[in-house]
């Protein structure tokens, strides 16, 4: 049996997919990837075999640098670093126009060469990055069945009323009264969405209604709507030259494969948009297994408080795991703002700068780890709570720790989701632009001492925690698609 991995030149979107696949691998199954050749050492290491696929104009073999990209994909990414530093709205304004012109690249020629490969390999069964807008044209021009997997949040994939890169919801941070020096989010969502945490930066406020969108969420709406449509007659114009006798797309931001697969709790997901879903699995989450790092190892265990008691091992002593992923590491402006709550709360952390500056941190302790690059899912094993951006690999890699989160969004997707840890109560979100060091420095300690503040709330991650690693990720693919537990 031989299963075909589509995926973009982009780490980030190979990892979850390769973890999944080594359900087939660890079978004695056949994998092949296609994909480009930044990210050929990860296919590698995975023991797959790798084909050239290369499905647009970037690439991200781990830590992505904008000088690193061909000078297109290097303007828009400095446009985009810029657009985060000036909030929500003018974020995902500037990704929805980035959108008019850099989803499908050379559609129809990359759609004939994901043909040719699926010629040549012969697979069983095809999984393929949802966002793979190109693969995914090109398997439904041909008439190939695929499961698709939708690696972001799951309203990465609209329904309902709701639009492509316009959020359902976002935090209290970015809806409230209370919205800082972004005036223009002040006063809505577009859901009813009540925290759970009853801290200063929560209060009755933070209730927003339908219908009192600010101003600046109408006119990002009314653009992705535009976006919409642009790229459903971008996608339909390729279609009709791929597959003529094929209807064209209503919108194609919600076509899908003949099953979709989230790589995403259930117990996280809104119930209220479940009615409306195609056919789907909730995978959980897709942790892959990590290579032992000397070097952390023994930051493990030099941190390890020695127990009174001979008959038990040394207890870890509490630390706070940090990353930004590999885009957003880039703002390391914020994380200097964390490192001093860090510092203030008085917790050990392990911080992954990625691009940023080291400079930025102020002075670090010697106690701490900080790295370019840090083995997260080895470092969130063992820590006791996180602080991330929100991105969906960190937010599930998080959950199937048991780890609570402080959740700083940045972009696309990361607002929903962390909206949907504030309602469950396992993450504290906040803006990164605004939030201040005694903000920060107060949902560390409320997440470090969740069981205490939250019992509830800690009871809820630990027994979706036991949940995901029952049955993990890529355990619920295999069966889905074959049919075999």
């Amino acid at each position: 049996m031989t299963l075909l991995v589509i995926s973009p030149d982009y780490a980030s979107h190979l990892l979850p997919l390769a973890t999944l696949a080594t359900e087939w691998r660890d079978r004695g199954e056949r994998v092949v990837v296609a994909t480009g050749p930044a990210t050929a050492a990860i296919v590698e290491s995975f023991g797959f075999e790798r084909v050239h696929l290369q499905l647009g104009r970037g690439s991200n073999p781990g830590v992505i640098r904008a000088e690193e990209q061909v000078a297109e994909e290097d303007a828009s990414l400095r446009g985009f670093f810029d657009a985060t530093r000036l909030g929500m709205v003018e974020t995902l304004s500037y990704q929805a126009r980035e959108r008019l012109t850099d989803l499908m690249w050379q559609p129809v020629a990359t759609a004939r060469a994901v043909l040719d490969v699926v010629a040549a390999v012969r697979p069983d069964q095809i999984v393929v990055d949802h966002l793979a807008f190109s693969a995914r044209l090109a398997l439904v021009a041909g008439g190939v069945p695929f499961a698709d997997v939708v690696l972001g949040h799951p309203t990465a994939l609209p329904v309902g009323d709701e639009v492509y890169g316009c959020p359902p919801e976002w935090p209290a941070a970015f809806g409230g009264a209370d919205a800082g020096a972004d005036p223009a989010l002040a006063g809505g969502r577009t859901t009813d969405v009540v925290s759970n945490h009853p801290h200063a930066w929560f209060d009755s406020t933070s209730v927003v209604r339908p219908g009192a969108e600010p101003e600046g969420i109408a006119g990002l709406r009314e653009l992705c709507e535009r976006v919409d449509a642009s790229f459903t007659a971008e996608w339909n114009a390729a279609l009709a030259e791929l597959a003529p006798h094929l209807p064209p797309s209503t919108s194609a931001f919600g076509e899908h494969g003949d099953l979709l697969l989230y790589n995403y709790p259930g117990e996280l997901a809104d119930p209220e948009r479940e009615h409306l879903l195609p056919p789907h699995v909730w995978l959980g989450s897709a942790v892959r297994a990590e290579p032992v790092d000397a070097e952390v190892a023994a930051w493990l265990a030099a941190g390890a408080a020695p127990d009174p008691t001979p008959d038990h091992d040394p207890a870890p002593a509490p630390f706070v795991y940090v990353s930004f992923g590999s885009f957003l590491s880039v703002r390391s402006d914020v994380l200097g703002r964390v490192a001093e709550a860090l510092r203030r709360v008085g917790v050990r952390a392990a911080i992954a700068l990625g691009s940023g500056d080291r400079s930025d941190l102020g002075e670090v302790p010697a106690e701490w780890l900080v790295r370019e690059f840090l083995p997260q899912v080895t470092l969130l094993d063992a820590a006791t709570a996180a602080v991330t951006h929100g991105g969906n690999n960190s937010v599930t890699e998080a959950m199937t720790a048991g780890v609570p989160v402080v959740v700083l969004p940045f972009s696309t997707d990361q607002f929903a989701g962390a909206a949907a840890l504030e309602r469950t109560g396992v993450g504290v979100a906040l803006a990164p632009n605004t939030a201040t060091v005694d903000e920060l420095a107060e949902a560390l300690r409320h997440v470090l001492d969740l069981p205490t503040r939250d019992p509830g709330a800690a009871g809820r991650l630990a027994g979706l925690a036991a949940s995901l690693r029952e049955t993990p990720g890529r355990a619920r693919a295999h069966a889905a698609l074959t049919g075999r537990g």
